[in-house]
């Protein structure tokens, strides 16, 4: 007779997860190296415009960056996923640090402004910290579908927490000690917390060496649909910063805007923390469906709110609303990733998705920018509305390729 799961018999599904041998240990380690994903463009931007004084000039090195992390990014998740993560993450984390610090030395001593480019494009080579994490998870609870399901909503909390604290601390050191003090905690928290996480070789996924045989995540079905979701859920990111931004500046309190983009990252991680103690659906691509289904209609109360010339208070309530759709929708999301991506390749898998949502940024923020520019911050809010429901549309259109047999 089988039995019924633990974790579904206890009221906190946090505290079962948390009883898994060395969970604890890797998830310290991967908070601590993951916060500075949150620090290092901000920090970048403060500390070669204020160097430099041009923004223009810090934007395109941090754009530079995100270009060059696109790129090679899902190659070092693959590497990852071929050799084991502490072989990998370790010297490409060093890699990764030590262009951190050069940037930091050519902005200190003035070097060319070539040398900024140079070196932090060198910064791509750091590794997925979140998906490295929840690879772990996967294989831990391989086959326990709920226990995956509350760790999947833990590690998206995670994301939320450290893109909301990161600017945040960046900003602070920056100002209340030197214009480096963001880089440099950045690279120290970075190297201190791979350390600690790789150190936890017992939780750690097997190395899958690369066949002959074995094809892109990208080939696999329905992986396609996926990332189209993703790349239109970085568009409702990125659109949603640069216009609450531009309105908050225009009702004469640009300062405030970080913490009206901190309300909707706090409604988001709080989602996401509740999500986890959700049943996880039968039917997955029905539930993602329903979730980006909720993010479009929550993404118009932000739009109804400027256009009807609400109040930076008023907008804040209607971001801490907005935001509570989208954990769930990228929970969804990245626990379908990991049904459709080919085993012994889920670093790479996890790593695509979030290179999706990267470019979706970026296109959201231009675009956000240019309608901005024509039509007002207010009309802005329309951007990551309608990104939302592109989303919703293709991902109703790729519910049936979903739906197929997950990953074996």
């Amino acid at each position: 007779m089988p039995q019924t799961t633990p974790l579904a018999r206890r009221p906190n599904p946090y505290i079962r997860l948390f009883r898994t041998p060395g969970a604890r240990a890797f998830t310290l380690g991967n908070l601590v190296a993951r916060l500075p994903m949150g620090m290092f463009s901000v920090s970048a931007v403060i500390m070669i415009a204020g160097a430099r004084g041009s923004y223009a000039l810090a934007g395109a090195v941090t754009a530079t960056g995100l270009a060059a992390t696109a790129l090679v990014a899902p190659w070092t998740a693959r590497l990852v996923d071929r050799h084991g993560q502490a072989r990998i993450a370790l010297p490409a984390t060093a890699v990764a640090v030590c262009g951190s610090l050069v940037l930091l030395l050519c902005v200190h001593f003035g070097a060319p402004d070539w040398t900024l480019f140079a070196a932090y494009a060198a910064t791509a080579t750091t590794p997925n910290t979140g998906g490295m994490s929840r690879a772990r998870w996967a294989h831990l609870h391989r086959d326990d579908p709920a226990a995956l399901h509350t760790a999947n909503s833990l590690e998206q909390a995670a994301d939320e927490l450290c893109f909301m604290l990161g600017p945040v601390a960046a900003a602070f050191l920056c100002s209340a000690l030197f214009p480096e003090a963001g880089t440099l905690v950045g690279t120290v928290l970075l190297m201190t917390g791979m350390l600690l996480f790789t150190a936890q070789r017992a939780t750690e996924p097997p190395a899958a060496p690369r066949t002959p045989a074995a094809k892109s995540p990208l080939r696999a079905r329905g992986f396609a649909p996926l990332l189209a979701v993703f790349l239109a859920t970085g568009v409702v990111f990125g659109s949603l910063e640069v216009v609450t931004i531009a309105y908050a500046d225009g009702l004469g309190h640009p300062s405030a805007a970080g913490g009206v983009l901190a309300l909707q990252a706090a409604g988001s991680c709080v989602a996401g923390l509740l999500y986890g103690t959700v049943r996880p659906a039968r039917d997955m691509s029905g539930r993602l469906v329903g979730c980006v289904g909720a993010m479009t209609v929550l993404m118009c109360l932000p739009l109804l709110t400027a256009r009807t010339g609400g109040s930076l208070a008023a907008l804040a309530a209607a971001l801490l609303c907005a935001g509570a759709a989208t954990a769930p929708t990228m929970v969804t999301g990245m626990t379908l990733v990991q049904r459709r991506t080919p085993e012994g390749q889920l670093n790479e898998g996890m790593t695509l998705a979030v290179t999706a949502i990267l470019g979706g940024i970026a296109v959201g923020s231009a675009t956000g920018g240019q309608v901005i520019e024509q039509a007002g911050a207010d009309m802005g809010y329309l951007v990551p509305v309608c990104a939302a429901a592109v989303a919703l549309v293709v991902s109703v259109a790729g519910s049936g390729r979903y739906a197929a047999p997950p990953r074996r």
